[in-house]
């Protein structure tokens, strides 16, 4: 509908908040109405919670809306890192598996106070790659940090990502054979004030309340916490012998199934560390990359 404006000391501004008397106390009204041609029309409603907003990759800024006091974090998560390759051996007495990649700390439905008009900052941190390592480390990366403050406000979460799984004691064709090590999980800091009780009005008008927001990965208001560590493969004993690769941490408290470990090795999904290669087991030995960050978000103003 179209904005709201009252006259005050002279200038019309626009109204975000309008409160009446009602038994001696002032309230403030959900909706205005005017009678236009005599017929009472609509004029004004309470701020109603805006439509969902993903941010996938890089970094920027947005604003807080006019009206809007709190932002919804359905989903936040840091990077994945990416999994180990697996390796085989020439008559070294046993084979070596990649193990799998941690995941990002993570944020679902919690909400947080923010001053309307105020500028927020975001980074979404980037998908860990594959260390493609035989007998000593190649390349690879941690998962990206997540995180969002405010120009006003001051930081509000940082969700750092999961680390790459690494090789901690180099092997050799003939010998000896890698000692290895999973991806650590990232780790949650919460600096912004959390909202835990109030009402609010969503897209249709209707006032919920903050506990009804349930849609984020984990399905519980008011979550967040550290990643996971990737499932930790070492060796088998014997020539030729066959060993799977380690799944990748996984995001959200485990309801984000981190990348599979060859064989049927996948990459890691929304902060989800990336699986480990095989050796002598089907799949090949080639490791994963693990699940990119996310910030799903939406301004409310709660009541």
């Amino acid at each position: 509908m179209a904005n709201t404006y009252a006259k005050v000391s002279g200038t019309f501004q626009e109204i975000e908040n309008a409160y009446g008397k009602v038994s001696g106390t002032w309230q403030e009204a959900d909706e205005i109405y005017a009678k236009v041609s005599g017929t009472w029309q609509l004029v004004f409603v309470a701020f109603t919670a805006t439509s969902f907003s993903t941010l996938s990759s890089g970094s920027g800024t947005f604003s807080v809306p006019n009206g809007a006091n709190a932002i919804h974090i359905q989903a936040g998560v840091g990077g994945g890192g990416g999994g180990l390759r697996g390796v085989d051996y020439d008559k070294a007495g046993g084979e070596s598996a990649g193990s799998g990649g941690g995941s990002g700390a993570f944020v679902s439905d919690k909400i947080f106070s923010v001053v309307q008009g105020e500028t927020l900052t975001y980074a979404v941190g980037s998908a860990g790659t594959a260390n493609q390592g035989g007998y000593s480390n190649s390349g690879g990366s941690n998962g990206g940090t997540t995180s969002l403050s405010g120009s006003t406000t001051g930081s509000i979460f940082t969700l750092t990502g999961g680390t790459k799984a690494t090789i901690t004691s180099n092997g050799g064709v003939q010998g000896p054979l890698r000692q290895n090590t999973n991806g650590v999980a990232g780790t949650a800091t919460i600096s912004g004030s959390s909202i835990t009780s109030g009402t609010f009005k969503n897209s249709s008008g209707t006032t919920k309340n903050v506990t009804s927001n349930t849609s984020g990965p984990v399905g519980s208001f008011n979550q967040s916490g550290n990643g996971a560590n990737g499932t930790l493969k070492g060796n088998c004993g014997g020539d030729n012998c066959a060993i799977t690769g380690g799944d990748g941490g996984a995001s959200f408290s485990g309801n984000i199934a981190g990348g599979s470990g060859a064989p049927g090795v996948s990459n890691g999904t929304r902060g989800s560390g990336g699986g480990g290669g095989s050796s002598n087991n089907g799949g090949g030995p080639t490791p994963s990359n693990g699940g990119s960050g996310q910030i799903i978000y939406r301004f409310i103003r709660v009541q």
